[in-house]
């Protein structure tokens, strides 16, 4: 029998088609609570998969298609003075949602990029000096079109830095495109999805994230990898930031299998998509050179 788990890994694999890899590690991303970055060229499914996941986990879904003009404000919210009782209001904005889709965030400026990188890392935003906390889970999925694209302009390191993960869906192989072309449409079997977990499970299971075990040997051979980065010239060294995500993807990599401990296949299975755009912000999504070299440098000694 399915576990949960892979009851909601199963469903997605029926909307989203020729991509077990892909939903397995945003997946993972999401036990993890990090956020993920999704590039790739527009028509790829990367709303798809978004609408997917929360309909898969009964959670609250908002996507907001970010432009030039999208201010702040537009974003995480305002006080609106409201006339008649001559107070003001709080409206909220689309951030107060469970799974935010950030559609095409390299188009908007740093000013509004800024707002919702923010809201990521501290899991609230400030308005008019007054905090409001984001809800439980709050996991944004962000797209982001090839730099070549007209109108784009590219996310600094330090903003980069604070997705955990970077992915590209690619093109599907012949047969899922087949299948594809044989539906009706896949939004309409979007709407097919039921929830698989509830959002008390769910927040279960990322707290369970944490307590997977991972051996001292395990953790030195992590660290050897970041330290590979640390030694060259032809890339950016990874931080500690970056080593706690790449433990912690590892984690819930080991989990997704359902281990209670951390092998060194989980962290080699994560680490290009965890490590590379850290290491070279200006690389391509279907791009892992870099991070492949260093997981070829780094003798495992596991």
């Amino acid at each position: 029998m399915l576990t949960p788990l892979k009851q909601v890994e199963a469903s997605l694999n029926q909307v989203i088609l020729g991509k077990p890899e892909q939903i397995r590690l945003a997946l993972c991303c999401l036990l993890a609570e990090g956020h993920l970055l999704l590039e790739d060229l527009p028509g790829m499914g990367k709303t798809t998969l978004a609408h997917a996941l929360a309909n898969s986990l009964g959670l609250s879904y908002r996507r907001v298609q970010f432009t030039n003009d999208l201010l702040p404000g537009d974003l995480v919210g305002m006080n609106i003075y409201d006339t008649r009782s001559q107070q003001f209001h709080f409206q909220a904005g689309p951030v107060f949602s469970q799974v935010l889709l950030a559609d095409e965030i390299n188009r908007a400026s740093p000013k509004t990029q800024s707002a919702l990188l923010e809201a990521m890392e501290e899991k609230q935003v400030s308005i008019d000096g007054e905090t409001r906390a984001l809800p439980k889970p709050f996991f944004v999925i962000a797209t982001q079109n090839p730099l070549f694209h007209a109108g784009t302009s590219p996310l600094p390191e330090s903003q980069m830095d604070r997705f955990m993960f970077r992915l590209a869906l690619g093109f599907p192989d012949r047969q899922a495109e087949h299948q594809l072309l044989l539906r009706d449409t896949s939004a309409s079997r979007l709407h097919l999805l039921t929830e698989k977990l509830t959002t008390e499970q769910l927040r279960e299971l990322q707290l369970q994230v944490p307590q997977i075990k991972a051996s001292d040997a395990l953790i030195d051979y992590l660290l050897s990898l970041v330290s590979a980065s640390r030694e060259r010239s032809d890339m950016l060294p990874l931080s500690p930031r970056a080593s706690k995500a790449i433990l912690r993807a590892a984690k819930a990599y080991a989990l997704l299998n359902q281990r209670d401990f951390v092998t060194a296949d989980d962290v080699q299975n994560v680490f290009p998509f965890v490590a590379e755009h850290r290491l070279d912000p200006a690389s391509s999504a279907r791009n892992s050179r870099l991070s492949r070299i260093i997981l070829q440098q780094v003798p495992c000694p596991l």
